[in-house]
């Protein structure tokens, strides 16, 4: 008897540990359960390349008040290649990102964000705010800071008037997926979802090297949860319900920054100024100092539309992982789809930032194992979109699940498996190739463990 019952208490406690948390800053990790591996570009060749690091979530451990993931910092979609001849590739970070569990609002003065990391999507992949650390030397009349720049004349506090915005300044280095390394550490400024499923395509670096991003952005649904800052407040994607108490349908949602009109900068380049870059791996191009180029470009403009988003770019309101409310951060884009500043954050934090990345975890936790927990995914969760179809050369297979392996059939008339592929767990597409197939009525069989739906597939060349 006694026995049983030393067995039976384990038993409570393993499922304690196991099943019963539900905390989203513990349980939205992807964690890789399967040995999934980053792959990469290189320029000129659109066959990726294994990087033989394991991709996502390694691990994720938590305390009463923290939350610690260790990640490589190498999703599980395609990197690069980065085409301003960045020589960086995405490396292992052996990351241990620190999160508060318990965040709280900064009631005194707004922090600023920083240079470098001040988040971490689901994935494990870091966040850049909108800097590229390069700024304008007014004494000089020069780009400087940053690499392939001259120091700024007067030393690193000198000089802030005018901070480079990224997204304008480096498209050309970024990926199909919107991002790229610094040092190895691949990150995203802006909003992780590929270039090519904007509404307005503003880079072609997809049409020869295909990837898919985080996720993909549906009109039609709340966005999913897509990282934690580093004040512990979550982030979402472009879209979500209108009004804060989930009501009004859903709705992009709008930064409350927008261009000053102006047509000078004080102690900065005049507004479309042409700037040809000195040295470093762009020595030589030429950049259209638009507005929009800098920060400083930007004012802010309080809009009391529930879905504009405060100075920090986010707002409290119910979430479907936070049915009774929180502070979020949103990856805001305009109506094109194409990144909003500021981006995800910034340039202040709401929070108190506690979190931070550490060497390794100085106190007791539980680990957190969402192998282990209880799945129940709701009935649209297979909700697959399919495109083109009819189709001639290829099939695109969209999935808005995060965290789940997808097996992918493509079946004839004839009950045969003609093509199979999958969607990894932290990526969103598979692209079936049907070029060699002969016409006919084909049928798509999309599987989660007991879960299957099949699609009607025309092929017509």
């Amino acid at each position: 008897m006694k026995k049983t019952l030393f067995l039976f208490t384990i038993l409570l406690i393993y499922i304690e540990t196991s099943f019963a948390q539900t905390n989203p800053a513990i349980t939205a990790w992807i964690q890789n359960h399967d040995g999934t591996t980053g792959r990469h570009y290189v320029a000129n060749n659109p066959t990726p390349i294994d990087d033989g690091v394991l991709a996502n979530v390694q691990s994720v451990d938590y305390s009463d008040n923290w939350v610690y993931v260790s990640a490589t910092g190498i999703p599980s979609y395609i990197t690069g290649p980065f085409l301003d001849n960045n020589p960086s590739l995405a490396t292992d970070q052996q990351a241990i990102y620190k999160i508060s569990l318990n965040p709280t609002q900064n009631m005194g003065t707004a922090t600023n964000t920083t240079g470098g990391n001040i988040g971490v999507f689901v994935n494990g992949v870091s966040l850049f705010d909108y800097r590229d650390g390069v700024r304008w030397d007014n004494n000089n009349n020069r780009l400087c800071g940053g690499p392939g720049n001259p120091p700024c004349s007067g030393g690193p506090q000198a000089n802030r008037d005018w901070n480079r915005d990224a997204i304008p300044a480096e498209m050309g280095g970024f990926d199909c997926n919107k991002a790229h390394p610094a040092m190895g550490n691949y990150h995203h400024h802006q909003n992780p979802s590929a270039f090519d499923l904007d509404l307005l395509v503003i880079s072609d670096v997809c049409d020869t090297y295909p990837a898919d991003g985080l996720y993909v952005i549906d009109v039609n649904a709340h966005s999913p949860l897509i990282g934690f800052t580093y004040d512990g407040f979550p982030i979402y994607g472009a879209y979500a319900y209108k009004n804060t108490d989930g009501t009004g349908g859903i709705a992009r949602m709008k930064s409350s920054y927008t261009l000053r009109n102006i047509t000078t900068r004080v102690n900065g380049p005049y507004v479309g100024q042409v700037f040809t870059i000195q040295n470093g791996p762009n020595a030589g191009n030429q950049q259209v100092m638009d507005l929009g180029y800098f920060r400083e470009d930007y004012e802010y403009i309080n809009n009391s539309e529930p879905d504009y988003l405060d100075e920090h770019n986010g707002r409290f309101a119910v979430t479907p992982d936070y049915p009774q409310g929180v502070y979020a951060y949103y990856a805001t884009v305009d109506e094109n789809h194409n990144s909003a500043y500021p981006y995800v954050v910034g340039p202040t934090y709401y929070g108190n930032v506690t979190g931070t990345d550490v060497n390794t975890i100085n106190e007791n936790t539980t680990n957190y194992d969402s192998n282990l927990s209880v799945v129940e995914l709701p009935e649209n969760s297979l909700d697959i979109k399919i495109y083109p179809n009819p189709t001639q050369d290829f099939i695109a297979i969209q999935s808005n699940l995060l965290d789940k392996k997808l097996q992918l059939e493509l079946v004839n008339e004839l009950g045969q498996v003609v093509l199979e592929s999958e969607i990894l767990s932290g990526s969103t597409l598979s692209v079936l190739e049907t070029h060699t197939l002969y016409n006919g009525i084909y049928f798509l069989k999309v599987s989660y463990e007991e879960q299957q739906k099949s699609y009607k597939i025309i092929i017509n060349k």
